[in-house]
């Protein structure tokens, strides 16, 4: 375990990441509509296409994208700022957020020169949304059981047949890069997989929305029936799959949005003690301050380590399996406060923004991967199975 804390480093943001979160708030001030708590509280669950436009012209999606793709070419600390502000703001990302996070980074990493200039510009722009196809039925978080597979087609390119389940968005996005079997038997495990990337509109796709506890549909369950693709749907080499899919979880494991889904009831829990305080509240808020004050810590180390080009999966699956024990914490202490406290009982958006809160957490620990995937991992990190 002390190894592998020791990656930890703290490690302070730089100082132009300081000016760029002027820029970031700026920005919002501008841009930003005015939404109650409870909206907010959706934030990287909530879908706006006009607003991702909006941040995709000032040069904010893709942002870490090299310029000659049409990105802004800023550092992963840059990135930092930019989704720590989106997230305490509350605005809603979820529209460019899997192309930002990962899909474009993908993509400039493993992809082929024409795969580069057909999808990055548009990602940059704010014109092609992607989701994750990773989930299946029968698989869950154990990306090396996934069956759905693409088999070489007579005149080239491939076919696809299968299911992904969980897949965010997947009903509004334009495209989706899958995790399938190109080669071998399912029981091969980590061999044979590869990714390709699906138009969400191309024939034989169904996609069926999934309505959650809290009355969205985020989620859908998309199937895929004799899906032609093309050769250039293959992304990266055919088998490479695991080791690209564990590179692109990376990303995904890593930022700041595994510490602040829970942020805008927090916030609003803060605003109340000030009107009200209350010392048992104040003593709440003081320890999870604290909490949060170590994970960020360990995320901005983590996203050193992005910036230094390495692939800390290992210590993002750290970073995403406490930080989401962090935010599920958040509603149960918040309506425990509450409880305790009927003096706070006529603040209606702040029990509205609860009552969300409560019902999505449970997500949290799903999201990217089960916190028994995460221990797994970290367990084999630590060489201990």
């Amino acid at each position: 375990m002390t190894a592998l804390l020791s990656t930890f480093t703290l490690t302070a943001l730089p100082p132009h990441a300081a000016a760029f979160r002027e820029q970031v708030r700026e920005f919002l001030a501008a841009h930003l509509p005015a939404l109650p708590a409870e909206i907010r509280a959706r934030s990287w669950m909530g879908f706006d296409a006009g607003f991702s436009r909006a941040l995709a012209a000032r040069g904010w999606v893709g942002i870490t994208l090299a310029p000659r793709h049409g990105g802004a070419g800023l550092d992963p600390f840059s990135r930092f700022v930019l989704v720590e502000e989106l997230l305490a703001a509350g605005a809603p990302v979820s529209a460019h957020w899997i192309a930002d996070r990962q899909s474009g980074p993908l993509i400039e990493r493993y992809g082929s020169a024409a795969q580069q200039a057909r999808y990055l510009p548009a990602i940059c722009r704010g014109d092609a949304f992607f989701c994750i196809g990773m989930s299946e039925p029968d698989a869950g978080s154990d990306l090396a059981s996934v069956g759905t597979r693409a088999t070489p087609a007579a005149g080239g390119g491939w076919r696809l047949n299968g299911r992904k389940i969980w897949t965010t968005n997947a009903d509004r996005c334009h495209y989706m890069i899958a995790l399938v079997r190109t080669s071998g038997q399912a029981g091969d495990r980590q061999q044979g997989l590869s990714q390709v990337i699906v138009d969400l509109a191309a024939p034989g796709v169904t996609v069926r929305p999934i309505r959650d506890l809290a009355g969205d549909a985020h989620f859908s369950e998309v199937a895929f029936d004799d899906v032609e693709l093309d050769a250039e749907a293959l992304l990266g080499q055919e088998g490479s799959g695991w080791a690209q899919v564990n590179a692109e979880l990376a990303f995904e494991r890593s930022g700041p949005e595994r510490l602040y889904s829970s942020v805008v009831l927090l916030d609003g829990w803060i605003d109340a003690l000030r009107r009200r305080p209350s010392p048992h509240g104040v003593e709440t808020v003081g320890r999870l301050m604290g909490q949060l004050t170590v994970l960020r810590a360990m995320s901005i180390a983590v996203t050193a380590r992005l910036a230094n080009g390495e692939s800390p999966l290992v210590e993002a699956a750290v970073v995403k399996d406490l930080g989401t024990a962090f935010e599920q914490s958040i509603p149960a202490l918040v309506e425990g406060a509450l409880g305790d406290d009927p003096a706070l009982a006529d603040d209606a958006s702040l029990y509205r923004t609860l009552a969300y809160v409560t019902q999505i957490a449970p997500s949290y620990s799903l999201r990217g991967g089960t916190r028994e995937i995460l221990r797994g991992m970290i367990a084999r990190g630590l060489g201990l199975r």
